[in-house]
């Protein structure tokens, strides 16, 4: 009965990141801008890709293993939305403006 249960568990969790890889993937490619594309992959990524190491992590089996993909975990939380953050206003600086259809660029301003 508990092989079962970590069986659909890890089966959820790694369909959850699959979808969530997919609409990063999807997102990246359909948005306007390199500021939408970099939401899309930091947001959805992070997510998408931390939930298949949980997934990956569990259907191990091993506590080792599932320490490691927990941290890597972390570490995506972390560092993904602070790079793409840092990476938006270098590329905003150097003079890639948002497209139009955005709302509003509240850098510009400044």
């Amino acid at each position: 009965m508990m092989d079962y249960m970590l069986a659909v568990i890890t089966a959820v969790l790694l369909l959850a990141g699959a979808f969530f890889a997919l609409a990063a993937a999807i997102g990246i490619v359909r948005l306007p801008d390199l500021y939408t594309r970099m939401h899309a992959a930091s947001k959805a990524g992070t997510v998408g890709s931390g939930l298949l190491l949980l997934g990956a992590g569990l259907y191990s089996g091993e506590l080792a293993v599932l320490a490691r993909a927990l941290a890597g975990f972390l570490f995506f939380i972390l560092t993904a939305p602070i790079s793409a953050h840092l990476l938006a206003r270098a590329s905003h600086k150097t003079g890639h403006f948002p497209a139009r259809i955005s709302i509003r660029d509240d850098m510009r301003m400044r």
